[in-house]
């Protein structure tokens, strides 16, 4: 597999150029694998390192990009099992604030807060849990083993929402409102 491989230095201050750095690294999916940043190669990721090097050097840092493979099997399945663990890291906070995200609709149910706004507070956090999938999804180098249990997670928050959705709409509806 051909990764690229980026190598900075920065003066410490001030420390937001370095902050954004390595927002934008993270962002892009790279992994900080000992003393290089590694991403699996494309077109699009090049030329966003590409800017990225430029931005570092106009922040007085300096950078340098390498295009190509680990030399041995042992060292790629590192880099691999690195971006693996970074991948994972993400999805283990998105199980958890599902987590959350299931507690927080049976919280509502066992509370009886059969309430429109209570529908729309949830749709509106789901769908910001599944965008946020979407964005691990797109910068994951590989696939990595808990994707399959984050989906399944979010499966489990679409019923719960579904489900809540019908008991409102049911309470409301008995009470004679709409």
């Amino acid at each position: 597999m051909k990764w690229i491989f980026l190598s900075y230095s920065m003066p410490s201050k001030p420390s937001k150029f370095r902050v954004q750095t390595w927002r934008q690294l993270k962002r892009l999916g790279a992994v900080n694998f000992q003393t290089v940043w590694a991403i699996p190669h494309s077109r699009d990721k090049l030329q966003d390192l590409e800017k990225l090097v430029a931005d570092i050097r106009s922040w007085k840092g300096d950078a340098f990009l390498v295009v190509g493979k680990p030399l041995t099997e042992e060292d790629e399945k590192r880099l691999l099992a690195a971006a693996v663990e970074s991948s994972n890291e993400e999805y283990r906070e998105v199980l958890h604030v599902a987590e959350d995200f299931l507690e927080e609709i049976r919280s509502e149910i066992e509370k009886k807060n059969f309430i429109f706004a209570e529908v729309e507070e949830n749709e509106e956090e789901l769908a910001k849990i599944k965008k946020w999938l979407v964005k691990i999804g797109k910068r994951s180098a590989c696939e990595a083993p808990l994707h399959k249990d984050t989906l399944a997670k979010i499966r489990l928050c679409e019923k719960a929402l579904d489900d809540f959705s019908q008991m409102v709409f049911d309470h409301l509806h008995a009470k004679g409102g709409a």
